[in-house]
């Protein structure tokens, strides 16, 4: 919104001096960025994630994530979409080899879509596939570094390892991006506190 603002703002001052100026100011440059032109998916999922390390209200946070999840879940390919809805079908009914199936295919065909790998990380975890789940969580976090639900997942597999220090810090990345989420704020007090415990 500020940045339309800003674009309107700019047009009209262009408009109130557009007559003294026609004749001696040349033609705008067409190296100009266009202040009207449409954000891409990443210009949008930037000021989104602006939005959610601002953001000191919880509940304000969780549409702002939520918003994000709905810019993650856009593959820009209806085929993709379309086997990512399948898999979450096949997820819902506990048809986790079917799920996998329509994941496989996913990331075959949208290798840099960041979602497909997520999903099927959490479609192995499920199944307790924890080593490839933990690939997957590794590529998604290749392509995404701030998705704050493939690190959840990194984190709850370093927890139920032992692996406690690395846990913390999966929680620790979520909070650099995502301050405001209850579960890694509450995993970070226990997790700190465990280890203090262990060193004593």
């Amino acid at each position: 919104m500020r940045s339309l603002v800003a674009g309107v703002s700019a047009l009209l001052l262009l408009q109130s001096g557009a007559v003294r100026a026609q004749e001696t100011t040349p033609p705008p440059s067409q190296d100009l960025p266009d202040v009207s032109a449409p954000k891409t998916r990443a210009e949008r999922l930037d000021d989104l994630f602006a939005q959610l390390k601002r953001e000191r209200n919880e509940k304000r946070a969780e549409r702002i994530a939520a918003r994000i999840w709905q810019e993650w879940n856009r593959s820009g390919s209806a085929i993709t979409d379309l086997m990512m809805r399948w898999s979450q079908e096949a997820i819902e009914k506990k048809k986790f080899d079917a799920a996998l199936d329509f994941l496989d295919q996913v990331v075959t065909l949208a290798p840099s879509y960041a979602e497909g790998w997520n999903r099927r990380a959490t479609v192995h975890y499920m199944m307790h596939n924890y080593r490839k789940s933990m690939a997957d969580i590794e590529k998604t976090l290749e392509l995404e570094p701030r998705h704050f639900g493939a690190l959840s997942g990194l984190a709850e597999i370093m927890k139920e390892r032992g692996r406690k220090q690395l846990a913390l810090q999966a929680y620790e990345r979520i909070l650099a991006v995502y301050p405001m989420m209850r579960r890694a704020q509450e995993a970070v007090g226990k997790l700190s506190e465990d280890l203090t415990g262990d060193a004593i």
